[in-house]
């Protein structure tokens, strides 16, 4: 049976679904969407440790996810989504190269929509594509939190003066 938990991120509600099979979804609501009921429900033990994982990577103590995922998508979706885990924390790569990386150069725009369909934000980090420019090009939770994923992951640090 699908189950549906809530958790407070620092870029709003993350809603994570799942079952026994796999988490099959995170994604992230406004602050102010989800009922305080809600939010406080007992998680249900198959969703778990999604919920400790991703409070381990807002705290920055993880830079990698070891989850059973089970996201809903056409054979070329789960295979771009599969491309995407490749990418290191605090790294980045373009949409070019990802279609490069698949095979097929021209599959460029195909790419960026199965990118834009990726289910598990997140967890499958296709805030780490961005624009050939270096601009940070679409994505479902918006511009903002891919820009604040992205200095989570690799925060400018302040150098020494001395």
């Amino acid at each position: 049976m699908v189950q549906t938990t809530y958790q407070h991120t620092p870029i709003g509600i993350a809603k994570i679904v799942g079952d026994f099979n796999g988490i099959q979804s995170v994604s992230v609501l406004d602050d102010g969407t989800i009922s305080e009921e809600a939010l406080n429900a007992s998680v249900p033990e198959c969703l778990q440790e999604c919920v400790v994982q991703l409070d381990e990577y807002f705290k920055g103590k993880r830079e990698s996810f070891n989850l059973t995922v089970n996201p809903k998508g056409t054979k070329f979706q789960l295979k771009v989504w599969k491309s995407l885990l490749k990418i290191k924390y605090g790294k980045t790569t373009n949409y070019l190269t990802q279609s490069k990386s698949l095979g097929d150069v021209k599959a460029i725009r195909a790419v960026a929509t199965a990118n834009g369909k990726n289910p598990l934000w997140i967890v499958i980090p296709c805030h780490r594509v961005i624009g050939s420019d270096g601009s940070l090009t679409g994505y479902a939770g918006g511009i903002w939190r891919k820009k604040w994923l992205l200095n989570h992951e690799n925060p400018i640090k302040q150098q020494s003066l001395f």
